[in-house]
């Protein structure tokens, strides 16, 4: 029974995720009382900043359902001594109190209270504490409780002590989870929430069925610029800093709260709004945030301007409200500042380009008005090239060439990315596969980016299996890329579809790993090869702690799963340098070369290496670059 009771444990806390560990956690406890004949069991956890207990789960509920309020936080120096023993403790430890010491009666009392029971059916009360220990730290207690026999078996204390260990790395893991989320969702200077969180709650918002009209509100502070020139950029933060301060109080605890960059904020409240109502919170806060404050001993005037649109849930998309919202602002502006504007219909050039993509597009997919760039992929210490990614364009006979991010949303949008992504997927094998008649790139990988709409669409597999076979390419020389929400958008079918990828033989890769975390807890069932750091995180590499700190979780990430890694977006020789130091040696970004059409990529996989300039300074490899 004891086995099977850990292996039951086991398997329940590896699927367990942030959202649902609560609930775990009570099922754990419920399973460890009933199948060891227990009376109680508690699971708490260590705050060592405050030198506190708290009570995170408890088995069997009260009488009246309530959640008790005994020792809910103890303090360790003068909490129950079973508290105290284990605030540093590393081993299990069994209390016994006899009847004479306070420790009994305030047991047994607690007994009584809790779950009715007399206390003459209280004759011996006892309790095993198995310390949850992480990184050498006493993390937090299982503490299980007998009330009718005094022994306990030493087959019982195992079990105890190794769910324990088991409930001390689930504790690990999701704390690491939720400090790798907090550092992706939040801005360095303010503490607000960034972009990437922003375009997640929003997409969230306005997805459809959800209720609208979703208000948003775009705050740019006004002349933040003359107090960077003037007093320097340690006022200008201070000022910003402020201000968001400011704004998350009179946004309310329950708005969303972002800021996107240097004086840039959004809100969006959490209730629905008309564009009327909206244009009234708009003018208020405006009002709320004006103020006179003393900075580098000058008295300055603090205003706002504030550009307010609304979206309306499965018709506008994220990047639609925000544009709106911005081009408002922008409005607000240009008449003088410290006043609110609302986003009027008149985006005639905005619309007319996306009309005039969705009308186009279906039409040019067959035609040569498509074609393809591809942008290599380099080792960093050797300048080889490893891998080049096809990257489509569009010959508009308007808007001349377009690059993806223009029109790949509109395809989406009007059901035509598994036609795009099926003619980027043939013409990239079979211009490929003439490379390596010619005796190019034998030994590197070819990347394709994947929609969502592909990934899920029915035939995907197999299409990519023909063109593979037709073409007489290796499957494990082709390396599909999906980005991290694709994954996560249907998890169960996306898994399939990976695994049926897989005995194709072609390599998985995640893009844009970082932007989405909810792929964590599915990573190590999920049959990846590589993962792709986004640019956002690696653009400033060499100036941004927070982003390094990202990095360096996701190097990690990928060296406990045993993937490979990539770095998206690298721009700069700082990024470069920062990225080999930590253990990220594969790159592309236009550092190393810009996205070149099929015959200029030949030619370069022809000589097999680029030029690393930057590496020629040995001394900035081994410098303090962050």
């Amino acid at each position: 029974m004891s086995r099977n009771l850990v292996a039951r444990v086991a398997t329940r806390l590896m699927e367990t995720t942030a959202s649902t560990v609560a609930a775990v956690n009570e099922q754990v406890l419920a399973e460890l009382v009933e199948d060891l004949d227990i009376d109680a069991a508690f699971l708490r956890h260590n705050d060592h900043k405050v030198r506190v207990s708290k009570l995170v789960a408890f088995w069997p509920p009260r009488r009246d359902g309530s959640v008790p309020d005994w020792l809910t936080v103890a303090h360790f120096s003068s909490a129950d001594p079973i508290l105290s023993l284990c605030e540093n403790g590393k081993k299990l430890t069994v209390v016994r109190p006899e009847p004479s010491e306070p420790t009994y009666a305030r047991w047994v009392a607690g007994a009584q209270e809790r779950w009715g029971l007399d206390a003459a059916k209280i004759p011996s009360p006892s309790a095993a504490a198995a310390p949850l220990i992480s990184g050498g730290v006493t993390t937090g207690q299982l503490i299980c409780m007998k009330f009718r026999r005094k022994k306990w078996r030493t087959d019982e204390l195992n079990v105890i002590q190794t769910v324990a260990s088991l409930l001390a790395q689930l504790q690990a893991r999701i704390t690491a989870e939720e400090k790798l989320r907090n550092l992706a969702e939040h801005d360095d200077l303010t503490g607000l929430h960034n972009r990437r969180a922003l375009i997640a709650h929003l997409s969230e918002r306005l997805a459809p069925g959800r209720p609208g009209p979703v208000p948003v509100l775009y705050l740019d502070l006004d002349r933040l610029k003359s107090i960077n020139d003037y007093l320097g950029h340690t006022a200008g933060d201070w000022f910003i800093r402020t201000f968001a301060e400011q704004l998350r109080l009179k946004a309310g605890a329950k708005s969303l709260t972002a800021r996107l960059g240097g004086d840039e904020f959004v809100v969006v409240p959490d209730r629905s709004m008309s564009i009327e109502t909206a244009q009234k919170t708009g003018e208020e806060l405006c009002t709320a945030l004006r103020d006179r404050m003393t900075l580098g001993g000058h008295m300055i005037t603090r205003t706002v301007s504030v550009g307010v649109a609304v979206g309306m849930p499965g018709r506008d998309t994220t990047s639609d409200v925000l544009h709106r919202a911005d081009e408002a602002v922008l409005s607000a502006k240009r008449a003088g500042g410290n006043s609110a504007a609302v986003s009027s219909d008149d985006m005639s050039l905005q619309r007319l380009f996306r009309n005039d993509i969705e009308l186009h597009l279906s039409g040019e997919i067959d035609n040569d008005a498509l074609l393809l760039h591809y942008l290599p992929e380099v080792d960093l210490w050797t300048g080889a090239i490893v891998a080049t990614e096809a990257l489509v364009r569009w010959r508009h006979p308007t808007w001349g060439l377009l690059l993806p991010e223009s029109f790949i949303g509109v395809a989406e949008s009007a059901n035509l990315g598994g036609d795009l992504g099926k003619w980027v997927m043939r013409k990239a094998i079979a211009e490929f596969s003439r490379w390596r008649s010619r005796g190019v790139g034998q030994n590197i990988t070819l990347r394709l980016n994947v929609s969502p709409g592909q990934l899920i669409s029915r035939g995907f597999v197999s299409s990519v299996a023909e063109t593979i076979d037709e073409f007489g390419i290796d499957g494990g020389s082709i390396c599909l890329e999906i980005t991290e929400r694709a994954v996560v958008r249907d998890i169960d079918t996306t898994r399939k579809t990976l695994e049926a990828l897989k005995e194709v033989g072609v390599q998985i890769a995640i893009d844009d790993f970082g932007t989405g975390y909810a792929v964590l807890s599915h990573l190590k069932s999920l049959p990846v090869d590589t993962l792709k750091i986004d640019t956002s995180f690696v653009r400033d590499l060499g100036t941004s702690s927070r982003d390094l700190a990202i990095v360096r979780a996701i190097i990690g990430l990928a060296e406990a799963f045993d993937l490979q890694l990539v770095a998206e977006g690298v721009e700069t020789p700082a990024a470069a340098l920062t990225l080999m130091r930590h253990g990220c040696h594969r790159a592309q970004g236009y550092l190393l070369s810009r996205p070149l059409p099929g015959n200029a990529m030949e030619s370069l996989l022809s000589s097999r290496w680029m030029p690393m300039p930057f590496l020629a300074d040995s001394q900035a490899l081994t410098s303090s670059t962050i």
